[in-house]
């Protein structure tokens, strides 16, 4: 972490440290940065160029602070702003999210074909601000969020925990299609997220984030979502019990079974 002094090249918004008196002496007070690491791709690379930068913030910034800096040093990225993802150290985010020195923030404008659905399977906690930033932009009035979460009970037994398993590739190419279906029938943006192993009691197994310029579009896209996930992704439940049993809730086929010939 550096210090910005008055009188060196680099300070935020271009406007030294304020003075502070000291036994009657003036001195210029030091403000602590940041060293943030910024790479683009294809169009955004354009602008920023295609090696990666090393901006510098003040400590404590945000990720909006370090967008209005990019803005201001290269205004034609505004214009493509609302369609970029960004990501810092490989995990999608909001404006609201802190940087920290030596941090990789990431300019990811829509890949080929149109903005892909954000679909994945983690081994750990979900973090809903990520999965609600993937959708979320100005032209959408409503965005939905659905948590599902380990309860601690099971038709009258206590469950100790639950965990989860997935045929990944499989599941993944589910999930795809299913927000890629929903997306073109309600004009919205679906993200659909699903931990896989244990998942303690309280904790999210899955979330649904759907965007849409009305409510009612996003709602309708985010029930759709969850019902063909139970159907169509092959994801499977195993809830222990409190008195130690383990049962596999297998309630739901994916398809008719293989016939198999005599």
């Amino acid at each position: 972490m550096a210090a910005i002094e008055a009188g060196g090249i680099r300070h935020h918004g271009g406007l030294p440290p304020p003075l502070l008196s000291t036994g009657g002496r003036r001195r210029r007070a030091s403000i602590r940065s940041m060293d943030v690491r910024v790479v683009a791709f294809a169009t955004a690379s354009d602008v920023v160029g295609r090696e990666p930068l090393t901006i510098a913030v003040e400590d404590g910034a945000r990720l909006s602070d370090l967008a209005r800096r990019l803005m201001e040093r290269f205004p034609d990225l505004a214009p493509l702003w609302p369609r970029l993802a960004v990501a810092v150290d490989g995990t999608l985010a909001n404006g609201d999210v802190a940087l920290a020195d030596g941090v990789e923030v990431a300019l990811l404008p829509p890949v080929s074909g149109g903005a892909p659905p954000h679909v994945a399977l983690v081994g750990e906690a979900i973090d809903p601000a990520s999965v609600t930033a993937a959708v979320a932009g100005p032209r959408c009035g409503a965005v939905v969020l659905f948590l599902g979460t380990a309860r601690d009970h099971h038709r009258g037994r206590a469950v100790a925990k639950l965990s989860y398993s997935a045929y990944r590739p499989m599941a993944l190419a589910a999930l795809e299609r299913i927000a890629r279906e929903l997306a073109d029938a309600h004009r919205a943006s679906l993200a659909i997220v699903h931990r896989l192993g244990e998942v303690p009691i309280g904790e999210a197994s899955v979330a649904i984030a759907a965007a849409a310029p009305h409510r009612q579009a996003a709602y309708q896209a985010n029930r759709e979502a969850l019902e063909r996930l139970k159907r169509e992704v092959p994801i499977w439940k195993r809830e222990l019990y409190a008195d130690g049993e383990a049962v596999w809730r297998e309630e739901e086929s994916l398809a008719a079974a293989v016939e198999l010939t005599s």
